[in-house]
């Protein structure tokens, strides 16, 4: 791919798309592109992370390996064109919550944090523009939570049964 086609699949990616196209051509200078054979591992559950990639052609299937951390046992997503895995991982140092498989041969363009980091750095209105869209989805995240909560708190327990 070129740059600029690069810099097109970033531009589709919401969390990107909002760093403007000169951020995103200094990341997509930067960023590598990665081909995957069917049923190659990307990254697995527990790893260190250091990127994030977003895919660029092909399905990749996203499942968490330990089926007591998993919201339902077996669950398993696919992903396909501009979708954004371990965005965490271009912010702060994590570690890989689910393993990701190529479902059928594929690319990814690969993000290391070093160099989201610095484009950042270069680019003080990006870094208040993702800031505050962070902030807005840790705001959603919580009043979900606390939704949950009251539903939870309004749940009267079941009554006991005599033996």
């Amino acid at each position: 791919m070129s740059i600029e086609d690069d810099i097109a699949l970033l531009e589709t990616v919401p969390m990107l798309n909002m760093l403007g196209r000169d951020a995103l051509r200094a990341i997509a200078i930067s960023a590598d592109n990665r081909p995957l054979n069917r049923g190659e591992i990307l990254f697995r559950e527990g790893q260190f992370a250091e990127a994030a990639f977003v895919v660029a052609s092909g399905t990749l299937s996203v499942a968490r390996e330990d089926a007591n951390l998993a919201r339902r046992p077996g669950q398993t997503i696919q992903v396909g064109r501009g979708a954004l895995l371990g965005e965490m991982a271009l912010l702060t140092e994590t570690k890989r919550p689910a393993t990701a498989m190529a479902v059928e041969p594929s690319t990814v363009l690969r993000i290391p944090r070093v160099i989201f980091m610095r484009t950042i750095e270069g680019y003080p209105d990006v870094a208040v523009r993702l800031t505050q869209a962070l902030t807005n989805r840790v705001q959603d995240t919580l009043a979900e939570l606390d939704a949950v909560r009251r539903r939870l708190d309004a749940l009267e327990p079941a009554p006991r049964r005599p033996r």
